[in-house]
């Protein structure tokens, strides 16, 4: 009798089950097509490379590289600049490759940015759109209106770039934005609490 009861349970789980898996295809499929409509034409070559060097601008080596250089050669203000972009930057990145691993989506076929497909084959969410955000947001400690602007319109650039260039879906990038914008925003309020606990240990970084 207990077995009888069950089926109708079991029967409609699984009705649940294979529901929720169709409205899942449905959102990919939706999601692919989307991304599709912004990818660009292989008779755009300038665009292209325009949007090649925007996406590299993203890239976390140049930037780590940069606020190094940044950080021997500036001010003290500067310095302190430097460390809060790379500490929110070393942080971030750890978070967004736990999720990529969670997750572990494929990146869409392309032929271009070899270099990130062989190093990073997962595509969500997009590592690049989430730290060009989070370090927009995080440029408000600057105090500078332009400068913050200037830095918002490049991560919306980036994002986008990426998906023109079939690195990544549009959803990979929704969600990396939506990352950093968190992603930031907690950085700068936990930085001078933070930055405190660096004085502290290491005050020769300041």
């Amino acid at each position: 009798m207990r077995a009888t009861q069950k089926l109708p349970v079991l029967q409609c789980q699984a009705v649940e089950i294979k529901q929720d898996r169709n409205n899942l295809e449905r959102l990919h499929a939706l999601d692919a097509r989307l991304s599709q409509a912004l990818h660009l034409s292989d008779t755009q070559p300038g665009v292209q490379r325009l949007f090649q060097v925007i996406s590299h601008s993203g890239d976390s080596w140049y930037w780590l590289f940069g606020l190094i250089a940044l950080w021997f050669v500036g001010r003290p203000l500067l310095k302190e600049l430097a460390l809060f972009w790379a500490s929110g930057m070393v942080i971030l990145a750890i978070l967004v490759l736990g999720v990529k691993f969670l997750f572990r989506r494929p990146r869409p076929e392309g032929d271009w940015g070899q270099i990130y497909r062989n190093t990073d084959p997962h595509s969500f969410p997009s590592g690049h759109a989430a730290r060009a955000m989070a370090l927009a947001i995080m440029a408000q400690i600057t105090g500078q209106p332009a400068f913050i602007v200037l830095m918002l319109v490049w991560a919306i650039l980036v994002g986008l770039s990426r998906v023109a260039l079939r690195l990544h879906y549009l959803s990979d990038v929704l969600v990396g934005w939506a990352i950093g914008v968190a992603a930031g925003l907690i950085f700068l309020n936990l930085w001078p609490a933070f930055s405190l606990w660096l004085r502290q240990l290491f005050p020769f970084l300041f």
